[in-house]
Parts: structure tokens; C-alpha cells; sequence
């Protein structure tokens, strides 16, 4: 039985436009339905695949400030989202998320700054602009993530090492554990690697699940692993 926050999104596609730059998304455009299996579900696929996309619409359509951070944030510095939220309708389960968040690798400046700004005595901030970027990246994904809370992550391995991305992979594992949804894009065979996690791929215009080991992120990564100096004379002398 699906136990979800998030259990389906569906789009309407009438209320996209003709031109509109999503219906030239190829693996999108195909798109009527997502479902969502498993207390952690990746999304996969190569850049321009339309990933990201999904999860920025998804994200809107739930609540979430596009530029990321809790539903309580509202500001916005870059007006870049598309329209695809106003499509997309959500069906949640009988289940109702305690705590949220979103974050995206790109505006996590924006959202470490605005922390700074909201803040107050009960609520102090985690200065994370005085850390590093990876060590902040971290500290607030941690600092967010509890029980029976609804996650979204658009490539959180941006900045972090593969150390840093394993202990990240814990947290998320113990969460699930205790009630969270997670649903995340990435290209970490590490993050990946998470196991009884949903991959779910943009590639080859369709979106379709598959397996840690049909990744393209776990194939790339094998076959330069254990054929290296092979594959550099080959890519280098071209």
C-alpha cells in the first residue's frame, strides 16, 4: 500500500500553451502521470532532460517557494520557474507531511541568505554563509531533515565531496526510516546507491524506472573506474 505524502502527480495538458517551451521537452511532453512507490525516489537523466523541470512544478505546485527553502519562505530574487505547476495536480495520501523542504544546489545562496534574514532570538540563525559551501550545504540539509517530513532535492551532490555525500545518503536512509519522503534528482551513483530507493529516468524521451545498475551515472562511473587509462588514450587522442 502506498504510504506517500506525495503518491501521484498528473498534468493536465490543456493548460499548457502550444508554444510552450515544455511541450518540446521531449520526455515531459510524453508525460500524463508520475507515481511515486517508495519513501525515496530519484530522479535520473542526462542535463536538459527535464528533471529538474519536474521537480521545480512539483514543488511549486506542494507550496514550495521555487527558490527553495520551507513553505514559509516567499522571496524571490529571479522569477525563472515554468508554468508547468499550474498543470500539475497532486495526489497525497491520507498521511499529512509534519515538516518540508526544498532544496536546489543553484539558489541555496539565496535561500542561506534569507535564513539569516528571518531569523530571530527563537529562531537563530545557522550563519551559513560562514561556513564553506559544501560544509553549509550539508549542515542545512541536516538541520532540516525530520520524521514524517516531505524533502525535495535537486542535485544535492553539487557540493559535496564523495565523504560528505555518503554521510548525506545515512541521513536520508534514517529519515525514511522514521516517515520521510524524499524525492530527488541527481547524477551521484552514490547518492544512487541508496538502496529500495525508486529511480525513475528522463533518458530516451520517456520517463520509465529502472534500476541502480542501468544508470547512466552507475555505467559511466564503472567504466571509467575499471578501464581508466584505456578510455583517457582514447577520449584525449581524439
Amino acid at each position: 500500500m502506498n504510504q506517500q505524502f506525495i503518491q501521484r502527480l498528473t498534468i493536465d495538458w490543456d493548460k499548457i500553451e502550444q508554444d510552450s517551451y515544455l511541450r518540446k521537452i521531449e520526455s515531459i511532453t510524453k508525460l500524463d502521470e508520475l507515481v511515486f512507490e517508495k519513501p525515496v525516489t530519484f530522479l535520473v537523466g542526462e542535463n536538459g532532460s527535464g528533471k529538474s523541470t519536474m521537480l521545480e512544478a512539483l514543488a511549486v505546485a506542494y507550496g514550495f517557494n521555487p527558490e527553495g527553502g520551507t513553505k514559509n519562505y516567499t522571496f524571490s530574487t529571479y522569477d525563472s520557474h515554468s508554468k508547468l505547476h499550474e498543470a500539475i495536480r497532486l495526489s497525497k495520501g491520507v498521511r499529512k507531511a509534519q515538516w518540508g523542504y526544498f532544496l536546489r544546489a543553484e539558489s541555496f545562496y539565496n535561500v542561506a541568505t534569507k535564513e539569516e534574514e528571518y531569523s530571530d532570538i527563537a529562531h537563530p540563525s545557522e550563519k551559513y554563509h560562514e561556513r564553506s559551501h559544501g560544509e553549509s550545504f550539508l549542515a542545512l540539509a541536516q538541520s532540516q531533515l525530520k520524521p514524517n517530513g516531505l524533502y525535495l532535492f535537486d542535485e544535492p551532490e553539487a557540493a559535496l565531496s564523495p565523504q560528505r555525500q555518503l554521510t548525506l545518503l545515512m541521513e536520508i536512509h534514517s529519515c525514511a526510516k522514521l516517515g520521510a519522503q524524499f524525492i530527488i534528482v541527481t547524477h551521484s551513483p552514490i547518492l544512487l546507491g541508496l538502496p529500495d530507493a525508486q529511480i525513475i529516468s528522463f533518458d530516451d524521451g520517456v520517463v520509465h524506472n529502472l534500476e541502480y545498475e542501468e544508470t547512466e551515472s552507475y555505467k559511466v562511473t564503472e567504466m571509467f573506474i575499471n578501464n581508466r587509462d584505456a578510455l583517457l588514450r582514447r577520449l584525449l587522442s581524439e
